[in-house]
């Protein structure tokens, strides 16, 4: 079994839940953990996206902040060979990962590739269409 979770500060991780099984319909099995939310604590509500894990099911955990309290409520999981901890989530991360998955473990490529793609997806619009003209006219 493989369990995703989304996990953020307030209601980002819905919010990427969402957008993924909209572009995405056939991934229909995520969890979303909105942090602070509810009166319950972020440690309870890992403890409960987590408690159905056996010792060879693979999460895959994507969170918003490196240093946010969210991130570093799952610290405690890193040295689990098969919980993988991804931080910054975005769309083009999420989507690249997700589509790659086969019935096979997650591999560190994969999850390189996806924070490649999400990277490269950062774009600062205006200067980017502004290059494009410019490299128009030079043709």
């Amino acid at each position: 079994m493989r369990k995703i979770i989304f996990a953020s500060h307030s209601n980002l991780a819905d919010g990427l839940k969402d957008t993924i099984q909209y572009i995405i319909p056939s991934i229909k099995d995520i969890t979303a953990i909105s942090a602070y939310t509810s009166n319950v604590p972020v440690e309870d509500e890992i403890d409960i996206a987590l408690e159905s894990l056996k010792d060879n099911d693979e999460a895959i955990i994507f969170t918003d902040l490196l240093g946010g309290s969210v991130n570093q409520a799952f610290i405690k999981f890193i040295n689990n060979p098969n919980i993988h901890i991804i931080t910054g989530m975005n769309v083009p991360v999420v989507m690249t990962l997700l589509l790659s998955l086969t019935d096979n473990k997650i591999t560190k490529e994969q999850i390189d590739t996806a924070i490649n793609e999400g990277q490269q997806q950062i774009i600062y619009v205006n200067e980017y269409f502004n290059n494009q003209e410019i490299d128009m006219e030079d043709e």
